[in-house]
């Protein structure tokens, strides 16, 4: 990824809208949220919470906006195949698309069964909980996303949600395996996806990049990566993107995902091998190929994101509005319509206007990205899922995202830097300087010893001298050369600790936030 370039476009972002803009825009936004709230609800027993979580539930989805949906867009910016501007504005677009169509009308609020709510007998003690914890969750986030550090938005609330109940309940609320598998996502997660991100992008280069014709290659293999991409897309949607309008199981779902994959190959067939023949043989060239799917895979991502993440936002606001407006704890409420407004408008904002910072780190930060190698990163956010889903294990979409960003990197640094690559051809080299310094050298000694010397002899003597000396010195430069090359480091190190560091300390730190929240809560109010 050209960075010069994304730094250009911040620098031209923040001339056009100052941090003041951006701050004034987003209160702004809190505001009309609490406008709404206030003269909607200021007559309802206990109101207060309920605007208070309206502006809390702002809070959140802005937060959620400005570092989550980095992942769904990061790769095709950093690739170069979207600009920040029309990232922005795709995911803007889909990411309301999905929250507003798919989002569902029902959410468990208590998301996946975190604590148990008949534990807390009074829905006032439950109203400060799920306050505490949305504040807290947006809080933990908004300064991950100061630190330009891309943290799961589930783990945030699911650790305030946890935080809250145990300040309210005890220990003996919190369902402690269900936060055992939480814990497993964080290797399970950017393990899997980069693996697969890997997978894809050592496919890519032995099925294409490596071949002699290239542009051959990529009219074979292309289409059939992109109607794999299709059916990955098209499982995924139905399956996580639109699961609230219709359930499908996965044999279903992957049917019909089939069907759409083959309709897209015989069309992209054609295109390819159009546009192929105006391509030169070269890696930049085939790169050119994956910038449509990238723009679609970055499209589809922010849908199903949209779709699934905006109860992060709502969710508890939904329970604090059930709880308000019924006096009762539910474990599912239904989702008034302003409630869903709030998260979805919420999120396009905090995507606006504070989500580049979050795009250039996993575009640009982590490792240097093109088109083939975000395209390999995309198809691991949808492969991932759906692999984890049908076998029962708990994933987060940032870690997968990130995860798919740390495998083509590492891949990158084996590949190019590893001995695969560059022992045989040093080991000839060391092998030649040596066979060549010895043969030399036994050439001197023999004319050193030669008692006639004509002058031809000593001119040989001279020569051999300084090609002795060249050769020593070719042989220690090559030698180095080798020892550089296989330290070669694709992948920021310090990015990556700082990632893995906010990863392991994102419930923690939000349930401590969010029990603190619920006692100053209690404490005003008693």
């Amino acid at each position: 990824m050209d960075i010069n370039t994304i730094e250009k476009m911040n620098t031209v972002t923040a001339k056009s809208m100052s941090g003041y803009v951006k701050f004034s825009l987003a209160l702004l936004f809190v505001a009309l949220v609490f406008g709404y709230s206030y003269s909607s609800y200021l007559h309802t027993p206990n109101s207060t919470f309920l605007i208070l979580g309206a502006v809390f539930g702002a809070y959140m989805a802005m937060n959620i906006g400005a570092n989550d949906v980095a992942n769904n867009v990061g790769p095709a910016v950093g690739s170069k195949a979207l600009t920040m501007t029309g990232a922005i504005l795709i995911a803007a677009i889909f990411e309301s698309m999905g929250a507003f169509i798919a989002g569902g009308d029902v959410v468990k609020t208590i998301k996946d069964g975190i604590i148990n709510p008949d534990l807390i007998a009074d829905p006032q003690i439950f109203i400060w909980a799920m306050t505490a914890a949305l504040l807290a969750a947006a809080l933990w986030l908004n300064l991950a996303t100061a630190l330009g550090a891309p943290v799961s938005t589930t783990h945030s609330i699911v650790g305030g949600v946890m935080g809250a109940g145990i300040a309210a309940a005890g220990f003996a609320i919190v369902s402690w395996g269900t936060m055992g598998n939480i814990a497993m996502s964080w290797v399970i997660s950017p393990v899997l996806g980069g693996i697969i991100a890997a997978a894809f992008l050592y496919t890519i280069k032995k099925t294409i990049i490596y071949k002699k014709d290239m542009i051959e290659a990529a009219k074979k293999v292309v289409p059939f990566l992109i109607a794999f991409m299709a059916w990955a897309f098209s499982t995924y949607i139905i399956l996580k993107g639109i699961k609230h309008l219709i359930k499908l199981d996965f044999v279903t779902a992957a049917s019909i995902g089939a069907g759409i994959a083959l309709l897209i190959y015989f069309i992209v067939s054609g295109i390819i091998a159009k546009k192929s023949a105006k391509l030169q043989n070269k890696r930049e060239s085939i790169n050119t190929l994956f910038n449509i799917p990238l723009i679609f895979a970055a499209a589809l991502l922010s849908f199903a994101h949209g779709a699934n993440d905006v109860a992060n936002a709502i969710g508890p606001l939904a329970a604090i509005y059930d709880a308000v407006t019924n006096n009762e704890i539910a474990s599912k409420v239904d989702i008034p319509f302003w409630v869903m407004a709030v998260g979805a408008i919420g999120i396009v904002v905090g995507l606006t206007l504070y989500g580049p910072k979050l795009i250039k780190t996993v575009g640009s930060e982590i490792t240097e990205l093109d088109q083939v190698r975000a395209f390999s990163i995309a198809m691991a956010a949808a492969i991932t899922v759906i692999v984890a889903s049908q076998l029962g294990l708990p994933v987060s979409s940032t870690h997968i995202a990130v995860g798919g960003v740390f495998g083509v990197g590492f891949l990158r640094e084996y590949l190019d830097s590893g001995e695969k690559v560059y022992l045989a051809k040093a080991r000839k080299r060391f092998k030649k300087d040596k066979k060549d310094l010895e043969n030399y050298e036994k050439e001197l000694d023999y004319l050193i010893n030669l008692k006639d010397k004509s002058k031809n002899n000593y001119q040989r003597i001279v020569s051999l001298h300084k090609l002795i000396d060249e050769k020593i010195e070719s042989s220690a430069l090559a030698k180095k050369n080798f020892q550089e090359a296989k330290s070669i480091k694709y992948v920021k190190r310090d990015a990556v600790k700082k990632i893995i560091a906010a990863w392991i300390i994102t419930v923690p730190v939000a349930a401590i936030l969010s029990a603190a929240m619920f006692f100053m809560i209690k404490g005003i109010m008693s």
